[in-house]
C-alpha cells in the first residue's frame, strides 16, 4: 500500500507521506525495541535564540580535497545578508551563488550535491558543512570555495566548527523563525529504514532527535537521543563517516580505474573502517565500553544536513530517523515542501 495513508490519530508516526504501512508498522516495532545506547538532553536549551544570527568576521578552513586528495581546497564563512545560507563557487565568476535548499539538491547517491543554473555550478559532499545551520543554530551565512570539491578533514566537520567558533557567532536584529510539522509524518523507505517528524510539543523552539542504526558489521546495531544544540552537536561533529572494508579495498585495488576513487582523499585517519566483526582502525564517540560513531555521524552530519535543506527557519519538533540515508532524508524535506506540512511556531 503506497502514497498517503491517514493513520490513526493513536499511530505515533502519524501520515505516511511515502512508504509502505505495513513496512513501516513493522519497523517501528524494531525501533521501540532497540535499546538506547546514550541519551543527552539539556533542559535548559528549551526556549531557542529569539534572533537571527550570524558570524562576526569571515573565517577560511583549508584541507586535502574530498574527491581529489591532492589539492588542498578553502572553505571561506563570511556574514550574509541575506536569510538563510549561500555556496558561492569562487571559480565560477559568471554563475550564481547556491542557496541551501530542498529546492537545489541535484542528487543523493552517496553524497548530497547541491546545485542551481548550469551543471557546472554545484556543490559535492555539501551534507558535512551544511549540517552547521542546524546544530550550531546559524541563520545567514555565505560559504565562498574555490571549487565544487570540499576539503576532507581528519576529524570529520570539527575544523569547520572551531572556525566558526573562532569567528563568533553574533545575533541579529532581526526575529529568528522557527518552523514545525502540522502533525506527525512518516516517510518509509527500503530495508525497514523510516524517518518520522513530530510536531514541536507546546511551542517549544528545540529540535530534538533519536536516531538508530543497524549495520552487518561491527558497527551493529546503535541508538542515540539528544537535544540538538552547540554542545551536542560539537560533540558529533567529530564523529567520521563510515565505509566497509571490502569498499576501502575496492577503492585500493579496482576503484583506482576511475578517476573520481583513484583521486580520493579517504584515509584510515578520516574515514572509519568496520569489517564484519571488528573496526580495522580506533573508533570514536566510546560510551559505557561501546563505539557510537556510526550513530553520531548519522544523527548530526547527515540527518541535520538535510533538516538544513529547510530554507524557511530552523525545525523545531523531534525526529525519529531509523536506518534511513541521504535520499530518504531529503525525499522526507521535498514531501514536507510539496504537502505543505511546514508552519511557524
Amino acid at each position: 500500500m503506497e502514497g498517503v495513508l491517514y493513520m490513526s490519530k493513536k499511530s505515533e508516526y502519524g501520515i505516511v507521506l511515502r512508504g509502505s504501512e505495513d513496512s513501516i508498522r513493522l519497523a517501528y516495532r524494531q525501533w521501540a525495541a532497540q535499546a538506547i545506547d546514550q541519551e543527552v538532553s539539556d533542559p535548559e536549551h528549551d526556549d531557542g535564540d529569539k534572533f537571527q544570527t550570524t558570524i562576526k568576521e569571515p573565517v577560511s578552513v583549508t584541507g586535502p580535497g574530498t574527491f581529489f586528495g591532492k589539492a588542498q581546497r578553502t572553505l571561506t564563512f563570511a556574514p550574509g545578508a541575506e536569510f538563510g545560507w549561500f555556496l558561492e563557487r569562487m571559480d565560477l565568476s559568471d554563475s550564481l551563488p547556491i542557496k541551501v535548499s530542498v529546492d537545489n539538491v541535484w542528487t543523493t547517491v552517496r553524497n548530497v550535491v547541491l546545485r542551481s543554473g548550469s551543471p557546472h555550478n554545484y556543490m559535492r559532499m555539501v551534507e558535512h558543512i551544511v549540517a552547521l545551520k542546524v546544530g550550531m543554530g546559524l541563520d545567514n551565512i555565505v560559504i565562498k570555495s574555490d571549487s565544487g570539491d570540499p576539503p576532507l578533514f581528519d576529524r570529520s566537520s570539527m575544523d569547520l566548527v572551531e572556525a566558526v567558533e573562532k569567528a563568533g557567532i553574533v545575533a541579529e536584529k532581526k526575529d529568528a523563525v522557527y518552523v514545525t510539522v502540522r502533525e506527525p509524518v512518516t516517510v518509509g523507505g527500503p530495508n525497514g529504514s523510516f524517518l518520522t517528524f513530530l510536531p514541536a510539543e507546546q511551542g517549544l523552539k528545540k529540535l530534538s532527535v533519536d536516531c538508530a542504526v543497524d549495520f552487518k558489521s561491527a558497527i551493529g546495531k546503535q541508538r542515540i537521543m539528544f537535544d540538538v544544540n552547540k554542545k551536542t552537536f560539537r560533540y558529533g561533529a567529530q564523529a567520521r563517516t563510515n565505509t566497509t572494508l571490502l569498499m576501502m579495498l575496492y577503492c585500493k585495488t579496482i576503484g583506482k580505474i576511475f578517476a573520481d576513487v583513484r583521486h580520493l582523499g579517504y584515509t584510515t585517519t578520516n574515514i572509519l573502517v568496520a569489517g564484519r566483526f571488528w573496526y580495522f582502525n580506533k573508533p570514536g564517540h566510546v560510551h559505557k565500553g561501546k563505539s557510537l560513531e556510526a550513530a553520531w555521524h548519522r544523527a548530526t552530519l547527515d540527518l541535520l544536513a538535510a533538516v538544513a535543506l529547510i530554507d524557511r527557519g530552523r525545525f523545531a519538533g523531534r525526529i525519529i530517523s531509523y536506518k534511513a540515508g541521504h535520499a530518504l532524508d531529503v525525499d522526507m524535506i521535498r514531501e514536507l515542501y510539496r504537502r505543505d506540512m511546514l508552519v511557524q511556531v
